[in-house]
């Protein structure tokens, strides 16, 4: 009886051994650096941190809002209507698609960025409003809204969906971030130096992006479970929580998209919906539909000042907060742009280039922003009311405890912070098993990568994290900060989607005319 692999399965997959030995070589050179002179790798990444931001950040913000305008322009041209991937109707349902689109990259603030950061800037208001009569709860909310709403989401594929789909489903051309250079340098750019550098920068960046938070979540977990139940908070509690996740996602991963991946992610939507609606019926219901409402407009009303706000008659420097605050969400957000469209692109066959720009340039930010209001905006409540009820536990910047002390102060609180601990951790392993996924998809240079790749890439993030969860929360601060030294280049590999994507619209436009 003759058998059928999965189309997921990839048995016979290529390996880009070279790209292999460069990223698993310069990742393996990074973990034993931190090993054996964890003081001296801080000092070459906080130099590298400083360099990217004073000499990348202003091209970082005008690159995120260039492609933000683009896409809203792609929106509105006729060729917007074109349907890509050499499908005639989508491979998944809109709830499936949307689901997967979503939780890949609220890992990283899905839960504890939402409910941190609002008070960080309620507590501490942010430079651009300074100067300004804005209550400090609206100008709070809307900074928030501006690092995790339009140029954020917009980057990670607005315009390099549109390109991947074009070259790799239309024209053959690999599915891989070197493919977004071939309109500058053509075929050199497919089977040279260019092309192999630009995918182990891409696929540098979106390990650094990752396993920081994996490394991130075992530190904060572990916190969680000893405030809850009273577990020791230390080395073996991180390690479990960290090998439970690598478990859970590396398996997602070995599954395929069909499976793993998209039933994790529809299993997070349900109980991050679940736990959305028990919040706005327990906590101040009011209070969060009226600050969504003020500090959106306050976010639209600011959003080309703050997108491009400087603090400094020298453009050419990034002060301490812009630097540590937008230009490091930036540099995180385009370290994974390349990776994510990868992910994007394969997950989007028989979508419209105007349902995938939407998607991501508009109704995903519009949704995170009101999670961050829902979760972060209840944290601002319970603060307003009671002075230093969240503040007094957040002090230190203290992510996991501001949540606890928000969702303790509801009914059912232990049950709810619980939960909450769940939602984290499988928001984490939705972003694991999705970049494991098409970190394998470039190495295998094609949509169908090798099983034993995929299993490779996932056990090498978790063994990462490990190792720098020993160090202690410095070797994980240094990684995630490390991904804005990453994101200088990958940034480069982005700018041609500024052109070509709008090229791309314009040419199906004109064949839908002629048709």
């Amino acid at each position: 009886m003759k058998t059928t692999a999965s189309p997921d399965m990839g048995a016979h997959a290529h390996v880009n051994k070279p790209l292999f030995a460069i990223t698993g070589g310069f990742i393996a050179l990074f973990c034993l650096t931190a090993l054996i002179d964890l003081d001296a790798l801080s000092q070459a990444v906080d130099t590298g941190f400083a360099f990217a931001a004073r000499y990348f950040g202003l091209y970082w913000q005008a690159l995120l809002l260039g492609t933000f305008l683009i896409g809203m322009v792609l929106v509105v041209l006729p060729g917007g209507r074109a349907v890509m991937g050499g499908r005639d109707t989508p491979e998944f349902t809109l709830f499936q698609w949307a689901a997967m689109v979503m939780c890949t990259l609220l890992a990283g603030g899905g839960v504890f960025w939402a409910a941190g950061e609002p008070m960080a800037h309620f507590l501490s208001p942010p430079p651009y409003f300074a100067d300004k009569a804005t209550p400090g709860l609206q100008a709070a909310l809307a900074q928030s809204f501006l690092h995790w709403g339009f140029l954020g989401w917009a980057i990670l594929g607005a315009l390099t969906t549109v390109m991947l789909m074009f070259y790799h489903y239309e024209k053959g051309l690999p599915l891989a971030p070197r493919t977004l250079l071939y309109p500058l340098f053509g075929r050199h750019a497919l089977h040279g130096p260019i092309g192999l550098l630009a995918d182990a920068s891409c696929i540098i960046a979106v390990v650094a992006g990752t396993v920081g938070p994996i490394g991130f979540l075992g530190l904060q977990v572990s916190y969680g479970l000893h405030e809850l139940f009273g577990l020791p908070e230390g080395l073996a509690t991180q390690a479990s929580v960290i090998a439970g996740l690598v478990l859970l996602y590396t398996v997602s991963a070995m599954t395929g998209l069909s499976r793993g991946i998209q039933i994790l992610s529809r299993f997070n939507v349900i109980l991050a919906a679940l736990l959305l609606a028990f919040i706005l019926v327990a906590g101040p219901t009011g209070f969060v539909f009226e600050a969504f409402a003020t500090s959106f407009v306050t976010y639209l009303k600011n959003f080309f000042g703050m997108a491009l706000h400087r603090g400094s008659a020298d453009f050419f420097s990034a002060p301490g907060w812009l630097g540590w605050w937008t230009v490091f969400f930036w540099g995180w957000f385009l370290g994974y742009g390349p990776l994510m469209a990868i992910f994007i692109a394969r997950i989007s066959r028989g979508r419209s280039i105007r349902a995938i720009v939407l998607m991501l340039a508009i109704v995903a930010p519009v949704a995170t922003n009101f999670w961050f209001t829902i979760l972060g905006g209840t944290g601002l409540a319970f603060e307003q009311a009671n002075p230093g009820s969240i503040s007094a536990a957040f002090e230190g910047f203290n992510l996991p405890a501001a949540l606890l002390a928000i969702t303790q102060h509801l009914p059912l609180g232990f049950l709810v912070s619980v939960l909450f601990l769940v939602l984290t951790t499988v928001f984490v392993a939705t972003t694991g098993d999705s970049m494991t996924y098409v970190i394998a998809v470039t190495l295998s240079d094609e949509d169908r990568p090798a099983m034993a790749v995929r299993v490779f890439w996932g056990l090498a993030m978790g063994l990462m994290a490990l190792i720098l969860v020993t160090l202690g929360s410095g070797g994980v601060d240094k990684l995630q900060s490390f991904i804005v030294v990453t994101a200088a280049p990958v940034s480069l590999v982005l700018l041609p989607s500024l052109w070509d994507a709008l090229r791309i619209t314009l040419e199906k436009g004109r064949t839908r005319a002629k048709g």
